[in-house]
């Protein structure tokens, strides 16, 4: 009988994590080794040093099952702020430019929202991960270097503005596997002619995940690793929320 049937399971199963800001995808899944003590470890769709929330630790043999969790639709909320386009299309970007902002009425708003509704292609930013020659974009970002990149389809299924306090502007959208927020922002603020950027971002959802069984990341720095381990949803417990 081959050796590693002899060894003893490790953790197996999905860890919801609550992402703190100013801290990478990468970050969080390193903190998960050493709480863990495993390395058998991926996440399932990266959220920037900038966004906070739902972060989706594959553990163990979950780790077959992530391109299949990654496929599926997402929550976010976030903020835009009218009146200035940046480098990255979000606040920790370079300003590129500024104009003024109109006295928009929640019709105009709600319209300029309204045509990102549906089935629609965005341009994705140089600070994404997709890859060039091998090579991510926003390492290319990072040297100056802009490329020209393909508009890849999208979906929006449903949005809300929840707050209008001009520039900024709350919202939530509910949307496909490679939608770009921080793109969503900007291309709203060049409808309504005056530019923007993304300011604020929170996951809230991704497929049948949401924030309710997520863990701190100070939970899982210092938390028992026994209260990881009930933390996690099972295998098992997938299969039965996606109908297996």
């Amino acid at each position: 009988m081959p050796k590693h049937e002899f060894e003893p399971l490790g953790p197996s199963g999905v860890l919801l994590i609550d992402k703190a800001p100013d801290m990478t995808s990468h970050d969080v899944v390193a903190i998960a080794r050493r709480a863990l003590n495993t390395k058998k470890i991926g996440h399932c769709g990266t959220l920037d040093p900038m966004a906070t929330g739902l972060l989706m630790l594959v553990i163990g043999r979950a780790t077959k099952i992530q391109d299949l969790l990654m496929s599926e639709d997402k929550e976010y909320e976030g903020t835009l702020t009218l009146g200035s386009t940046t480098s990255t299309q979000d606040r920790q970007g370079e300003v590129l430019e500024e104009k003024p902002v109109s006295a928009f009425t929640a019709a105009e708003i709600d319209s300029a929202f309204g045509k990102f509704t549906g089935a629609f292609e965005q341009i994705p930013p140089m600070v994404s991960a997709i890859k060039k020659d091998g090579v991510p974009l926003y390492k290319l970002a990072r040297k100056g270097q802009e490329i020209e990149r393909e508009p890849r389809p999208v979906h929006v299924t449903s949005y809300e503005v929840h707050r209008t306090e001009l520039p900024e502007i709350d919202f939530t959208v509910n949307c496909s596997k490679g939608f770009y927020v921080r793109t969503y922002a900007h291309d709203i603020g060049r409808l309504l002619g005056c530019g923007a950027h993304l300011s604020a971002l929170r996951r809230t959802r991704s497929g049948k995940f949401t924030l309710e069984r997520a863990v701190t990341v100070d939970a899982l720095k210092h938390g028992p690793r026994e209260d990881l381990m009930k933390a996690m949803v099972t295998l098992a417990e997938i299969s039965l929320m996606r109908g297996a």
